[in-house]
């Protein structure tokens, strides 16, 4: 369960992913499938969201981690390169960056 607090050790990471509507839906197949089979046994993953636009044109993922490290060793992995050329192949765009909470409200 995702745990959204200021204060934490954790790091989040959202990534966005740019498609178009006729992609969305296999684009979103792909990364639950990421998740399901590889992404969420990895050491130091904690919780993940997956979030579409009305559109259909942008996948938003919150994700997050133990920490940096755990989450850098998941994308180095060849399973996760070999998923995300798949990924990328079905999207214009996707960027992961780390944040810390900063405020909540």
């Amino acid at each position: 369960m995702l745990d959204i607090r200021t204060g934490t050790r954790h790091q989040t990471v959202i990534t966005t992913f740019e498609c178009s509507p006729g992609t969305c839906g296999d684009l979103l197949a792909l990364l639950q499938s990421a998740y399901a089979e590889f992404i969420s046994s990895q050491p130091g993953f904690l919780a993940a969201g997956l979030h579409v636009n009305d559109a259909e044109t942008r996948i938003a993922n919150y994700s997050q981690w133990q920490s940096r490290e755990a989450f850098k060793a998941m994308l180095r992995s060849d399973e996760m390169r070999r998923r995300n050329r798949e990924i990328a192949a079905l999207c214009t765009r996707f960027e992961p960056v780390m944040y810390e909470v900063a405020a909540l409200y």
